[in-house]
């Protein structure tokens, strides 16, 4: 099983519960195939840089998923099938550069913490 990240748009939706309907269905699909979805993050709507087959705009979905790498064509295959599904990207995501952004974000989070403790004692003094 290896980690991916698939971004969905969907178009023609206006409530979030037509949303959170046509999500399902599709991750469905990932689990038919015999994949793990990981999570799932709404991007919100947004218009096309120029109309694709008629539609100006849509609802971006980023998923993160855990699949075999043999069954991707055969979920892309699926989704061609299921009409709420305007387009979908699957990328495989690199293990060590996921590694590499988290070792950078602890050692930001370290470092503020170290400049937030400097400056309290002189904030208290000020006080």
């Amino acid at each position: 099983m290896k980690k991916y990240d698939a971004l969905y748009i969907f178009v023609g939706i206006a409530k979030d519960d037509a949303l959170n309907a046509c999500l399902e269905k599709a991750l469905a699909e990932v689990t038919r195939v015999g994949g793990n979805v990981l999570a799932t993050e709404s991007l919100g709507k947004r218009t096309f840089s120029r109309p694709m087959g008629k539609k100006e705009s849509g609802v971006y979905v980023k998923v993160r998923l855990e699949l075999d790498p043999a069954k991707i064509d055969e979920l892309v295959n699926r989704y061609r099938l299921v009409e709420e599904v305007f387009r979908v990207q699957i990328l495989a995501v690199d293990e060590r550069r996921e590694a590499k952004i988290a070792a950078e974000r602890q050692v930001r989070a370290e470092r503020q913490a170290k400049r937030e403790a400097a400056a309290a004692p002189a904030a208290a003094t000020e006080a």
